[in-house]
């Protein structure tokens, strides 16, 4: 069995490596990944799907209503329908994070 590895990468992380990759300011980097992940909110949040090529989408998923049970009191509640966020990523991700694993 492949044991998956626990370690969490943060925004400042990923804005320090690639700040140092790319010689711009940490300011300017956090500033672009920032604008970068509101405009995918927005364009999520209008019904509108965001594709990386290789990456994989985010895309809103319609879930539909649904009978759900109350943990602490056993009774039936109704889950009302909702959009949510979805993921689905591309086959280079996929090939690479199965490379890595194995």
């Amino acid at each position: 069995m492949v044991s998956l590895k626990k370690k969490v990468v943060s925004k400042v992380d990923i804005v320090t490596r690639v700040a140092n990759e790319t010689g711009y300011s940490q300011k300017m980097v956090a500033t672009i990944v920032d604008t970068l992940l509101n405009d995918i909110t927005d364009e999520l949040s209008n019904g509108n799907k965001v594709q990386f090529a290789g990456f994989g989408f985010f895309e809103p998923k319609q879930m539909s209503e649904r009978v759900g049970r109350n943990p602490r009191t056993n009774e039936q509640i109704t889950i009302p329908a909702r959009v949510v966020p979805s993921f689905k990523p591309g086959n280079r991700l996929k090939e690479a994070v199965i490379r890595t694993e194995c």
